[in-house]
């Protein structure tokens, strides 16, 4: 790359690279250790201080802390644990291209060949809409629960309490740890003539089946007396599966019957608007309703259940089913909500009217729809606490195993397909900023493309003058680096005019610079295009603002392999 200027005696690159060899002698490789990231879905809860209503408004705004090894759900549904503007921090660039159909790329991403959440892509909004139209027919609210009373709570409330009830767990752990250790040994068991006492699930402390002690056939037989302590702490936490199904399904029946049922609400939204911001909730509820019912005629065969895994695995089909998509839709459901917010005083009035009847018992529009996230991650918990009660040798143990692994790969195709969604989102946002010019232009939004990491830089042009000396001139350059390709461009305002680009990693590598002895910055190092636009090879010394900064340049343009975004 030629850095000649009128004037000037070029000796830039070839200078520099050859009094670089000349003192660093046999370059050694980089060792380069790449960090990964681990973004833990965040358990966080309001202050501990906090009005009670307060709280119980912001219940959805809390994110479990159920599968932090996933990252992706971590960070495009972090909405759920933010305030409440409930926007998703980083999930998109703009909102406008989610809703306007022209801008809807042609290539889709791949996914799972059999993936629910594949024929609800936003290709195929007018198709699920259609669908829809006809279920808003056949549907009906007719669920009522032959064991549980009305009186148990919304799914906010039992989930809201669960929430508290985990953080202090986590507070206390070490205490109760060693209160335990200095007082477990000195406990007699309970007389077989008294009941046994066990604390009722979190949150649900309703009459009068908040327990399974409480249920009327259990106190006819007694059975509270006549079982052990453990065993009745294994039914509790059995029923406590049942018990907030009923209350997640109360919560859906609203949230299908109260809101998606208004014809009020639907007439401020088009179809599209309409099916993005509820999605396939109705299915939610049928299977939901569903897996109920099964529980229930478990319950009903004999009161002291047996096992209750393989219950679950019956349903794990129907749920990868409602869940991946639902799931996947929530960023969609955000941004049209925040636009919907903004730009619709109809819709704003009509949800306010609605949150008003006395059915919602408080809750927001927006706590009932991050309900199915809100399920799908807490009923691995649930399981998790009943596989602990279960006996080692029961035949439901690797029922329990094989229920709670399903739910976990269920969690992760939503995470798979929340960031390729994401992923897309900002391919098209960016395309939309990028002017080649006179470089001969490529696609950005292609299948299996997405953004690491992108930065201003400083590109550096060491000049040579007869009587001025060598002096160092710095013009600003900023790079988007993808998983398999590298753009360099000059940024105008929020546009970027691209000057040239590479295939990464096959034709991009970077160098260290004795940048002391060159009398470069410490921040400097030298970025090598083996095969650029115009199929040649060329280098450019490029210096970041903190050594921090370069080092992580560095690390991710020294990547062999293509590396999740940063």
């Amino acid at each position: 790359m030629s850095h000649t200027r009128e004037g000037f005696k070029s000796y830039s690159l070839e200078h520099v690279l050859s009094c670089h060899r000349g003192l660093e002698g046999s370059r050694a490789p980089l060792h380069v250790e790449l960090m990964a990231n681990s973004d833990a879905v965040v358990c966080a809860l309001a202050q501990s201080k906090m009005d009670e209503s307060n709280v119980k408004t912001n219940a959805c705004q809390t994110t479990e802390r159920t599968f932090g090894a996933f990252g992706g759900i971590a960070a495009a549904l972090r909405s759920v644990a933010n305030s409440d503007s409930w926007s998703l921090e980083g999930v998109y660039l703009h909102t406008a291209p989610l809703f306007t159909v022209e801008d809807i790329p042609n290539k889709a991403l791949p996914s799972r060949p059999d993936s629910p959440a594949k024929d609800c892509g936003r290709d195929e909004v007018k198709r699920c809409t259609d669908d829809s139209q006809k279920e808003e027919e056949t549907f009906q609210l007719k669920f009522e629960s032959k064991c549980i009373n009305s009186f148990v709570p919304l799914y906010q409330d039992y989930w809201l309490k669960c929430m508290r009830a985990d953080l202090q767990k986590v507070q206390h752990k070490r205490l109760a740890d060693v209160v335990m250790s200095q007082c477990l040994a000195g406990l007699s068991s309970p007389p077989a003539s008294s009941p046994i006492s066990v604390s009722s699930p979190p949150g649900l402390h309703v009459a009068p089946y908040a327990l399974w002690q409480e249920l009327p056939e259990v106190k006819r037989k007694r059975l509270q007396h006549s079982l052990t302590a453990s065993d009745v702490r294994l039914q509790e936490a059995m029923f406590e599966l049942i018990l907030s199904e009923t209350s997640y399904q109360k919560s859906l029946q609203v949230a299908v019957g109260l809101f998606q049922g208004s014809a009020e609400l639907k007439n401020t939204l088009s179809a599209v608007q309409s099916h993005v911001l509820f999605s396939n909730l109705k299915e939610v509820c049928r299977v939901s309703e569903g897996f109920l019912l099964d529980l229930e005629a478990r319950l009903g065969q004999n009161v002291v259940m047996s096992k209750i895994g393989d219950v679950v695995l019956s349903h794990r089909s129907a749920f990868r089913r409602v869940y991946v998509p639902y799931v996947t839709n929530m960023m969609y459901q955000e941004a049209l909500i925040a636009k919907l917010l903004q730009e619709n005083k109809k819709f704003v009035m009509a949800v306010k009217k609605l949150e008003k009847d006395p059915v919602c018992q408080r809750q927001t529009l927006k706590s009932f729809l991050v309900l199915p996230f809100q399920r799908i991650t807490r009923l691995r918990l649930i399981l998790e606490n009943v596989l602990k009660r279960t006996h080692e040798h029961s035949t439901d143990v690797t029922n329990l195993k094989e229920a709670i692994e399903a739910v976990r790969e269920i969690v992760v195709e939503c995470d798979s397909n929340v960031q390729r969604m994401k992923r897309t989102e900002e391919l098209v946002s960016l395309e939309k900023l990028v002017d080649f010019g006179n470089v001969k232009s490529i696609p950005l939004v292609i299948s299996g493309r997405h953004l690491i990491r992108a930065g201003a830089l400083k590109k550096l042009t060491v000049k040579s003058n007869h009587t001025t000396g060598s002096t160092v001139s710095r013009t600003d350059i900023y790079l988007h680096l993808f998983n398999d390709l590298l753009l360099l461009s000059h940024k105008n305002g929020q546009r970027f005019s691209v000057q040239d680009h590479a295939m990464f990693p096959a034709h991009v590598r970077v160098e260290e610079l004795k940048t002391q002895m060159l009398g470069l910055p410490p921040e400097a190092f030298l970025l090598h295009l083996t095969q650029n636009r115009l199929k040649t090879a060329t280098a450019i010394i490029l210096a970041a603002q903190t050594r921090l900064e370069k080092e992580t340049w560095v690390q991710l343009l020294s990547s062999k392999q293509s590396i999740a975004g940063v």
